[in-house]
């Protein structure tokens, strides 16, 4: 009888998530939701903190990718100095990707006792996330090899000999935007020519959707004020666990639960929020 229960609790828990799906799945109706997503995610001032909590941040997403059997691709990542991360760029493909992880643009604020501090002083951290749908090369997005600069440079990450030793990394500034894309995990630097052409088409594609200059200048003005008032959601560990979305009120005491990668619920809220 205990088995024949359970059973049953398990085929309701899967229908309410083929349900909780579709339901997510019906607010998707642009025409880029389908898409792979490039993520990029930038610590605030703060130092060590905020590189940490960045680093944290990317956990979390790297998990809901195992979640959703997604796959993901690190595209560009510079340690922090003592600890953490300075800066991420990762490619996320799977359906629908972009139209989940649209939600996570903004500015997420952590509250906690900071582990590097050794008078175990609460401390708040910003970390900015921005999500880009991946565009196939078309005419939509013309890039000129003439407005672009491209460096080479050794890799600063992790790979064997021939990555840190030859000039793999590729830096590449497109001169009308100023837009500055940078990929080094490859061994080849075709491969990473070939990436942070990727991300640049993604960001123009992004900023030509939204009034080409004007969203350029919002998205470098949201980068330089990640600070106080401007969060999307806000994380306490300390003095009491919650996690809230300020754009929807959706909130939740089982900050490990989500810190492991399952934001769905917060996702699901902004995005039918957006819809009614």
């Amino acid at each position: 009888m205990i088995e024949d229960t359970e059973e049953v609790t398990e085929e309701i828990e899967t229908l309410e998530k083929k349900i909780d799906d579709f339901e997510i799945q019906f607010t998707l109706n642009n025409k880029d939701d389908k898409n792979d997503a490039i993520l990029s995610i930038h610590p605030g001032a703060g130092g060590t903190e905020a590189c940490d909590w960045a680093e944290m941040l990317l956990r979390m997403y790297l998990r809901w990718v195992e979640r959703h059997k997604f796959s993901s691709n690190i595209l560009d990542l510079e340690p922090g100095d003592v600890a953490g991360i300075k800066d991420v760029t990762i490619e996320i493909k799977g359906e629908y990707a972009y139209g989940y992880l649209k939600s996570e643009t903004g500015i997420h604020r952590l509250v906690r006792i900071s582990p590097f501090n050794s008078g175990a002083r609460r401390h708040t951290s910003f970390a900015s996330c921005f999500v880009y749908p991946v565009i196939e090369d078309t005419a939509e997005i013309e890039i000129k090899e003439t407005e672009l600069r491209m460096d080479t440079f050794r890799s600063s990450g992790p790979g064997g000999q021939n990555v840190n030793k030859l000039s793999t990394a590729v830096r590449i500034t497109h001169i009308p935007t100023k837009i500055v894309v940078t990929c080094q995990s490859e061994r080849s630097q075709y491969q990473n020519r070939v990436n942070a052409l990727k991300v640049l088409r993604a960001k123009l594609y992004e900023i030509k959707r939204e009034e080409e200059r004007k969203k350029l200048k919002k998205l470098e003005k949201d980068k330089k004020e990640i600070g106080w008032g401007r969060e999307i959601r806000s994380y306490v560990l300390h003095p009491y666990k919650l996690i809230k979305d300020h754009r929807t009120g959706h909130k939740t005491g089982n900050v490990e639960r989500v810190m492991g990668g399952e934001i769905d619920d917060f996702i699901k809220e902004y995005l039918l929020s957006k819809n009614t």
